[in-house]
């Protein structure tokens, strides 16, 4: 005869667990795509972030844009606090062609298969 025993059985502590994996399986795909999409968003503010220091040294240089990241970077004030051009930032490196008459910012996902499709 059992004096009031007390805790859960076997069989009610493997349905929490089974109902725990549940929800992980279904949230974890959701948070991926979130950080990516996150990442995502980040890259295309920073391509707008180095374009529009490009514009504005421009505007400030009688139409030259910057020969170089330096440019932007070590001006007093500087146009840009980050050297972007060089290192990987959020899952993106960035390629930086500048010139006095042009320049061009592209943005590669170091991950290819972590880019969201749009």
């Amino acid at each position: 005869m059992r004096k009031n025993q007390k805790g859960f059985t076997l069989v009610e502590i493997m349905i929490v667990v089974a109902i725990i994996a549940l929800l992980a399986a279904i949230a974890i795909p959701n948070l991926l795509r979130a950080k990516v999409s996150a990442n995502d968003a980040l890259a295309q503010s920073t391509l707008r972030a180095l374009s529009t220091a490009a514009e504005t040294y421009g505007t400030g240089n009688n139409g030259n844009y910057p020969g170089a990241i330096a440019s932007l970077t070590g001006a007093t004030p500087p146009y840009l606090t980050t050297d972007y051009c060089t290192g990987t930032y959020s899952g993106f490196t960035y390629g930086c062609n500048m010139g006095t008459g042009y320049y061009t910012f592209t943005a590669t996902a170091v991950n290819p298969e972590y880019v969201p499709v749009q």
